[in-house]
């Protein structure tokens, strides 16, 4: 595949396993899931999901910023959590990236996430 890119910053967090932070073809970037990794200390954010939650936006939106595009490119989110109870935290803290014309998105409870972290976000943007 001629147009595809990876796209790394030092300002998310390194891969933890055998995949890139994202891959751009053409205009489109798909962003492999974030978790609340902070990229200077190498530390989880997990003193609250607020924080937490925070902290995997912050994450996807420096991969965002790396590629040249902002949360207002994002089309398509998918949040993974594992516990729908945290549901309105998480979404009042994603509101707060996403105020105008927000993407798609489909939030999923699962059993369980990397390092037991509590959320997991990744994303499409186009631009």
């Amino acid at each position: 595949m001629d147009n595809k890119t990876i796209v790394s910053t030092s300002n998310a967090p390194e891969p933890i396993g055998p995949y890139s932070q994202a891959v751009k073809v053409d205009q489109t970037l798909y962003i492999s899931g974030q978790i609340a990794l902070d990229p200077v200390t190498n530390e989880l954010v997990t003193s609250d999901i607020s924080s937490e939650t925070h902290q995997v936006l912050k994450n996807l939106g420096a991969i965002l910023e790396s590629a040249g595009l902002t949360f207002d490119h994002v089309v398509k989110c998918s949040i993974f959590v594992s516990d729908m109870g945290n549901f309105l935290a998480v979404n009042e803290v994603y509101g707060q990236y996403f105020t105008n014309n927000p993407p798609a998105r489909e939030t999923v409870e699962v059993s369980k996430l990397p390092k037991n972290v509590n959320v997991e976000i990744s994303c499409i943007a186009h631009g």
